[in-house]
């Protein structure tokens, strides 16, 4: 019977020394083809096979977190394995045994955070802390940055310095702010990277974009002994884990996600930097708990005049352009009451147009605020403040910046003016309206969809409604579908 000999190599990598047969299956077990690989360059200029493999017979490296995958591995085959322990890095499977759901609960308690700890908070941090590593699927509103708080404490009692990487500037400042809330001297204790600032500091703390660090030699993060990933499902590009890769020496690795994008590449890529996934809460429940506004979704079923188009470019080009179609979405949002979002994906030729067509109509009588990439961080700032303290604004926002992680409690409706199938950007931008404000009790998206279906031909932003509701069925969101004529005839 053949024999695995499993051990850490540091804390990214493990090495399994085996027969070259048993190599070769586990580099079959962890190879992967990336859908859609056939329309990216490397893959048509043949440089790539459109495949991530995980596992390296050369080498006999894998990512520290899949041990479990490949321990499952070994069971299956009839493989014999053993743990064997580093001198410097210990087993690869090490649980802290002094780390109690009592001890915890004290910890927290300790800290005296001005709000109510949920339980599933404490179950997190608990996880968090005993197994050292471990990806949080954690949904918005579950109180996500109250947990990364209480971890960054625990390390900084244990002497650890902490690397929080973050995917952009709003949300830097957003948990700086976030720890002077609980109770923390920010100032004294972290100290935020991003443009251009200095990544170079002494204090406990580094909240960072990853676009400011990822460029660093290893020795920089050679400071860290504990690094947390928050919106993790960013993190399996190829410069963000790069980050995590330079981070030989730090044990406690923590990401944190609202969702993954169902891929099992890369699920398991995540789980490698991380550790194995724990479930945190269920958005559904938070709702159900009262943690969260009541929610429904209506979505807005445009009717066109009957066409097809070449390319899912085209048809962009089409909606974003359609004039009727920019009316509908000024005309909705004007009417709405209360604060409203609404998402877009193009800057220029579409998030511009709709900014003027719904200021021009409000006037003075309402605030009408522009947001996208090119709109500095202090700014985005003073609107999210602004809209917190008023009932009826508008923000018209590109996906990239509004959709993940800015918190504002005080926003009652969202439009999705541009249509995604992606899970995670669909999710995420949902979690923006969900939060619970004063004098709110429900949320509402606005889904716009288009049909131009054509002799059984459906258009390709028609299928990206189909992916939607899927999701929604999945969470169990309540939804109904509205009929709108767009047609001239």
């Amino acid at each position: 019977m053949s024999s695995v000999h499993i051990k850490k190599k540091n804390e990214v990598y493990l090495t399994v020394d085996c027969e070259p047969h048993v190599g070769y299956e586990l580099a079959d077990e962890f190879t992967f083809e990336v859908p859609e690989a056939k329309f990216m360059s490397a893959y048509k200029k043949r440089y790539w096979d459109g495949k991530i493999k995980l596992f390296s017979p050369g080498t006999g490296e894998i990512y520290a977190g899949l041990l479990p995958y490949v321990t499952s591995f070994c069971k299956e085959k009839g493989y014999e394995y053993v743990l064997v322990d580093n001198d410097v890095y210990g087993l690869p499977e090490e649980v802290d045994d002094l780390v109690t759901p009592a001890g915890v609960g004290e910890f927290v308690k300790n800290l005296s955070i001005p709000l109510k700890v949920r339980d599933y908070q404490y179950k997190a941090i608990y996880d968090a802390m005993k197994h050292r590593r471990k990806l949080l699927l954690s949904p918005t509103a579950s109180g996500k940055s109250l947990m990364i708080y209480a971890l960054t404490r625990y390390w900084e009692r244990k002497n650890l310095r902490t690397l929080i990487v973050v995917p952009t500037t709003s949300l830097v400042e957003q948990m700086y702010k976030d720890f002077e809330d609980y109770g923390w001297n920010s100032e004294h204790h972290c100290h935020k990277v991003y443009g251009g600032a200095t990544p170079f500091s002494d204090k406990d703390v580094i909240i960072t974009t990853w676009q400011s660090v990822y460029k660093l030699p290893r020795k920089y993060f050679e400071r860290f002994g504990a690094v947390i990933g928050d919106e993790a499902h960013q993190f399996k590009a190829k410069s963000l884990t790069s980050i995590m890769n330079k981070l030989h020496d730090c044990k406690y690795r923590i990401g944190f996600t609202g969702t993954l994008d169902g891929l099992q590449t890369n699920r398991l890529v995540l789980e490698g930097v991380f550790g194995s996934v724990n479930k945190v809460t269920k958005t559904e429940r938070l709702i159900k708990q009262g943690h969260l506004s009541q929610f429904e979704i209506k979505i807005l079923l445009l009717k066109h005049e009957k066409q097809t188009f070449e390319t899912y470019q085209d048809e962009m080009e089409y909606l974003c352009s359609h004039e009727n179609r920019n009316r509908f979405i000024r005309n909705l949002c004007c009417d709405l009451d209360g604060n409203t979002l609404v998402l877009f994906n193009y800057v220029e030729k579409h998030g511009l147009p709709l900014y003027e067509l719904i200021n021009t109509k409000v006037g003075d009588h309402r605030q009408v605020f522009l947001v996208h990439g090119g709109v500095e961080t202090d700014d985005r700032e003073k609107i999210r403040q602004i809209v917190e303290t008023t009932k009826d604004s508008i923000i018209v926002a590109s996906y990239g910046t509004f959709s993940t992680g800015i918190n504002i409690r005080n926003l009652h409706n969202i439009v999705f003016a541009s249509p995604s199938k992606s899970r995670i950007r669909n999710l995420q931008s949902i979690g923006r309206v969900l939060r619970k404000g004063v004098n709110k009790r429900k949320a509402v998206l606005y889904d716009l969809a288009d049909d131009t279906t054509k002799g059984g031909r459906r258009n390709y932003t028609l299928n990206h409604l189909i992916e939607r509701v899927k999701i929604y069925n999945e969470e169990s969101f309540n939804y109904e579908f509205i009929d709108v004529n767009l047609r001239t005839k």
